[in-house]
């Protein structure tokens, strides 16, 4: 590995060792950080057919630049942003903290980024190298309140190696070069992936509408989405397969709870005599096996099956499954690819943009499901479970590469930036292991 003449300690645990000769800035320095903001949502003048960025923490994606958002500002919107210039790097300040990304166009963001503008003395692109190696002290300088967070003066604070312009631009030089090549097999293995992923839901499609054995007489279900179904099979409403409970724990006396989000993934239970830091009373309740749909906003469709007794958000629908002929499990796999495939999505109302889109209980009760007989419901399920689970495994296994892969990446650019590895001549550093391959 080629090193530099000399080093000198840099002060800080988490970088360690640098170069004599470069400098330990830090970042207010170097930047200024800006904070965003969101512009009034009750106005749609500000978003409805915007054409400019407006980045929200789920859309930064690391060294993948994010040139696309979900929602966008308008000119009034955006009049009334904070715009940053391409190749600012957004860093989350709330809850993930240190989850960073970038753009290469002119964006704007919400309050929970805060963003580092780099001055004339950092290259951008190098800048965005350095940050990738900060997570640790962004994390170390975070509030540890109930939802941790970087401010913005701690941030400012935050240490940053500095060497020369030009060796930054030839650190950006070869590390574009060098992470292009882990990121080409990266890529690789992601599209095994999601080929993998396909290949799951196009199983369950197959197979909860057309059966395991294909060969038999098939009509037409009348429903384009399902498309041919085997002739002995009936196609049922929801409403004469489920029924829609709407039950609240202040009126039922209930002293248990259960916080859920995104359907039921429980986060924490408490038990005792009701006495809670939040009003819950006004929360439903979820018995075991009830199912409970999102049937709001993007989400629109995600629908989980409860393990145990529970709340949820009065604005979930909670629904149980009444047809004593029916397989939970089955009409499980339905909904799933049905919210996969935004089945659901297509009947609601309201405008998604500002988060107001809603799947009423009545077009909700008119969706058909096919209705096999329940020894066949349960042979679907039985052959489900075992042909997912193998794709399952490849999928676990890839991804273990995928992040292996990835945790060297980062190993290597944390090396190179903070000068453990001198760029000036070529390194062998990449050779993988040919199982990570």
């Amino acid at each position: 590995m080629n090193r530099y003449d000399s080093y000198k300690d840099s002060g800080v645990e988490w970088i360690g060792e640098i170069p004599k000769h470069w400098i330990n800035s830090r970042l207010k320095y170097v930047s200024e950080i800006v904070t965003g903001n969101t512009p009034p949502t009750k106005d749609e003048d500000n978003y409805e057919g915007g054409e400019f960025l407006w980045v929200k923490p789920n859309e930064i994606n690391g060294l993948i630049p994010t040139n696309d958002t979900k929602q966008k500002l308008t000119i009034k919107g955006r009049s009334l942003s904070r715009v940053l210039p391409p190749f600012s790097v957004l860093v989350n300040g709330i809850g993930r903290i240190g989850v960073f990304g970038f753009s290469e166009l002119p964006v704007s963001t919400n309050q929970q980024i805060n963003s580092i503008v780099f001055n004339d003395k950092v290259d951008n692109r190098y800048g965005i190298f350095h940050v990738s190696m900060m997570k640790e002290g962004f994390l170390s300088n975070s509030e540890k309140v109930v939802v941790p967070i970087l401010n913005k003066t701690k941030q400012e604070n935050l240490e940053f190696i500095l060497p020369p312009i030009s060796e930054q631009q030839q650190i950006v030089s070869f590390l574009d070069d060098k992470t292009q090549k882990i990121d080409f097999l990266i890529q690789q293995k992601e599209r095994k992936v999601k080929l993998l992923k396909e290949k799951t839901t196009s199983l369950i499609k197959h197979v909860v509408t057309k059966g395991i054995n294909t060969n038999g007489e098939m009509k037409n279900s009348g429903v384009e989405w399902i498309g041919d179904i085997p002739r002995h099979w009936k196609m049922k409403k929801v409403k004469y397969l489920f029924e829609i409970r709407k039950r609240i724990s202040g009126e039922l006396g209930y002293d248990v709870l259960s916080v859920t989000q995104k359907g039921l993934k429980v986060k924490d239970i408490i038990s005792g005599k009701g006495q809670v830091s939040m009003d819950y009373t006004k929360y439903q309740i979820v018995n075991k096996d009830d199912f409970v749909m999102n049937h709001m906003d993007l989400l629109t469709g995600y629908v989980d099956v409860s393990k145990q007794l529970g709340v949820t958000s009065p604005d979930y629908r909670v629904f149980t499954l009444t047809d004593e002929k029916s397989n939970k499990d089955y009409y499980l796999s339905i909904f799933q690819f049905g919210y996969k495939n935004k089945i659901f999505y297509g009947s609601g109302q309201g405008s998604s943009m500002l988060g107001r889109w809603r799947l009423p209980s009545r077009p909700f009760n008119e969706f058909k499901f096919p209705y096999p007989p329940m020894k066949e419901q349960q042979q679907i399920v039985e052959y489900l479970d075992k042909q997912t689970e193998e794709i399952d495994t490849l999928i676990q296994l890839e991804q273990k590469k995928i992040d292996t892969l990835k945790e060297y990446r980062q190993s290597f650019i944390s090396e190179v930036v903070t000068g453990r590895i001198r760029v000036c001549e070529e390194d062998n550093s990449l050779s993988l292991n040919s199982q990570i391959v």
